[in-house]
C-alpha cells in the first residue's frame, strides 16, 4: 500500500514535509507504546501507530527500518525529535483519532500486521 494513500484517506498531518516521496510503500503496520515490542514486533516497511512522541520513538523506528510513524491523539513531537527524524528518513504524521480508531481504518484500508 502506499503511504500517501494513508495520508490521504486517514487525513494525516504531515509533520516531514521534507520527506515527501520517501518510502512510499507501506508493508504493513504496528500499533504499540511498549518500544521494546516494536523494536522485537514491528514489521520492516511498515508504520507505527503510538501516542509516545520522544526522541527514543524515531531511534527505534530506524532500528526496526520502519517507514513512518503515526501519532495519535493529536500528540505532536517537539522540533528536536522531528528534526533527527528528517534526519534519518523517518516520516512522521499526526492523527486527532485514537490508536485503536487508526488501526482499524487501516485494516479496513487492507494494510496488515505480521501476523494478520
Amino acid at each position: 500500500m502506499k503511504l500517501s494513500t494513508v495520508v490521504e484517506k486517514l487525513g494525516l498531518e504531515c509533520m516531514t514535509p521534507e520527506l515527501k516521496g520517501a518510502a512510499d510503500d507501506v508493508t504493513g503496520g504496528y500499533v504499540s507504546d511498549l518500544l521494546s515490542d516494536v523494536l522485537a514486533n514491528g514489521p520492516k516497511g511498515g508504520v507505527l501507530i503510538t501516542v509516545q512522541v520522544h526522541l527514543n520513538v524515531v531511534a527505534v523506528a530506524v532500528h526496526a527500518e520502519m517507514a513512518a510513524v503515526i501519532f495519535a491523539m493529536d500528540r505532536r513531537p517537539e522540533e528536536p525529535v522531528r528534526k533527527k527524524a528528517v534526519d534519518e528518513g523517518i516520516a512522521l504524521y499526526v492523527s486527532s483519532l485514537t490508536a485503536f480508531e487508526i488501526v482499524g481504518r487501516l485494516y479496513e484500508m487492507g494494510l496488515r500486521g505480521l501476523h494478520a
